[in-house]
């Protein structure tokens, strides 16, 4: 095709954009992830299926674009899967990564392994022009740490550890972006999400 599929991340958040443009191009480089530089909605659902689709529905209304839209967090056993779709808010509505790892840690102190349990998980909205709408979810399982380590990634990686490593076991804040982006639950969804991609309709359509 003579351009690019063009498809809005609906986020203003720079660390997805990136970490999601890299999985398209790795999944479909015929689809360029556009920025959304439109108004955030109001993320008023308590699930992370209601919260992509509330900002995925948006993103497409104020581009005309197909939307993508991620909404994903960290859930913890030993909390009764919280903070679950609150994570970007767990420690106030300042969204304060460092305040979140945290407060989480305070609150699991008295948890020993094996059960400081959790998975990753990710929802994945797509929304067309059309009116179509699709959702696909991630699970990246594995455990917390007791402190925090790694300088890589964002949000809760500096203190979860992925099942399924050798020991000693790494956070993801100390894997690559290449590791991250082959295992991590945002890219396990993605792949879930890959062949619905084929209903976009392409550029020229």
């Amino acid at each position: 095709m003579s351009a690019a599929t063009r498809i809005v991340l609906a986020t203003h958040n720079p660390h997805k954009v990136a970490e999601f443009a890299q999985i398209v191009r790795d999944e479909r480089p015929d689809i360029e992830v556009v920025g959304y530089d439109g108004p955030e909605p109001v993320e008023d659902g308590v699930t992370f299926t209601e919260n992509a689709l509330i900002k995925a529905r948006a993103a497409c209304a104020h581009t005309g674009l197909p939307a993508l839209a991620d909404d994903s967090g960290i859930c913890v056993d030993a909390l009764g899967g919280a903070p679950g779709a609150f994570s970007a808010y767990w420690a106030g509505h300042q969204k304060d990564a460092a305040a979140n790892v945290s407060l989480l840690l305070d609150q699991l102190s008295d948890i020993a392994d094996p059960r400081r349990g959790a998975q990753f998980v990710s929802v994945i909205a797509l929304v067309l022009p059309g009116g179509e709408e699709y959702v696909v979810e991630g699970v990246w399982p594995g455990r917390l740490a007791s402190a925090p380590s790694g300088a890589g990634g964002f949000g809760y990686d500096p203190i979860f550890i992925p099942d399924g490593q050798d020991e000693p076991a790494r956070t993801v804040a100390e894997w690559s972006a290449e590791e991250k982006n082959a295992a991590s639950h945002r890219g396990r969804a993605f792949r879930e999400l890959s062949p619905l991609l084929a209903r976009v309709p392409r550029s020229g359509d």
